[in-house]
């Protein structure tokens, strides 16, 4: 009786592998460029919520006054959508209109 206990489900097993094979889609966070957030605002906001030292935040802040937009990380889903929310939020407190948004990389 006890054997049968351990014994794994072959399902549980197969859905294992093919999560393995297929990885889960990974989304890139991305701040817009607008004519009103103050430039230091958003390298602090890199700082803070991307774990960026100052000078990596600085560039990406430039890629994002240049280009329009900038590439802040990527991350599982969740995880995206969870910096997504933290940066607009913080945004809205500051009363900057700083978008941050995300898509499938």
């Amino acid at each position: 009786m006890g054997f049968m206990a351990t014994r794994q489900d072959p399902s549980t097993v197969l859905e294992r592998k093919e999560s393995r094979l297929k990885p889960p889609p990974m989304y890139q966070v991305m701040l817009l460029n607008d004519d009103f957030t103050p430039m230091e605002f958003v390298v602090s906001v890199l700082q803070k919520f991307f774990g960026m030292g100052r000078e990596k935040a600085t560039q990406v802040m430039l890629k994002v006054h240049r280009e329009g937009r900038g590439v802040c990380g990527v991350y599982p889903r969740d995880v995206a959508s969870t910096k997504v929310e933290q940066v607009s939020s913080y945004s809205r407190q500051h009363q900057h209109p700083l978008q941050c948004v995300m898509e499938e990389a």
